[in-house]
């Protein structure tokens, strides 16, 4: 996708993820940008670095609705159950109670990401920065 999609949910709708079923805008965010990197790069072709990442961060205000899914309403095996965490995401979108979802990396045990709903009143709200350059370091891409 082009950084004029990134705030779209188009990609997600094309090819569905983890927490959507295609057909279903969802806009993926972490919480930080090593979060981000870290989610980016286990979807990276092994030792080919791209030329062409950006970062775009983004703010949700205090008082804008977010949920949380919490780790014990998640089935056992979740990291490997895409169809029922799609199903709960598919739910949060069609729901509209909230623009923002907060849901645990499947990359990172600890951390979570945030899905924000592009359909949602409150995501005009949502304050969206100008993209900026990124690269990884280059230690992450070395051949043995």
């Amino acid at each position: 996708m082009h950084v004029k999609d990134a705030f779209t949910g188009a990609g997600a709708r094309l090819y569905g993820g983890r927490w959507n079923s295609a057909g279903v805008s969802v806009v993926y965010t972490s919480t930080s940008l090593a979060l981000a990197a870290i989610e980016t790069f286990v979807h990276l072709e092994p030792n080919l670095q791209p030329d062409d990442l950006v970062s775009i961060a983004c703010e949700l205000p205090d008082d804008v609705a977010l949920a949380r899914i919490e780790m014990s309403s998640l089935p056992a095996g979740w990291r490997a159950s895409l169809e029922s965490l799609r199903t709960i995401g598919d739910e949060w979108v069609h729901a509209a109670k909230s623009v923002g979802l907060r849901v645990p990396s499947a990359a990172l045990r600890g951390e979570w990401n945030v899905l924000l709903n592009p359909a949602h009143r409150d995501f005009r709200r949502v304050r969206v920065q100008p993209p900026e350059e990124f690269q990884f370091d280059l230690r992450m891409f070395r051949a043995e």
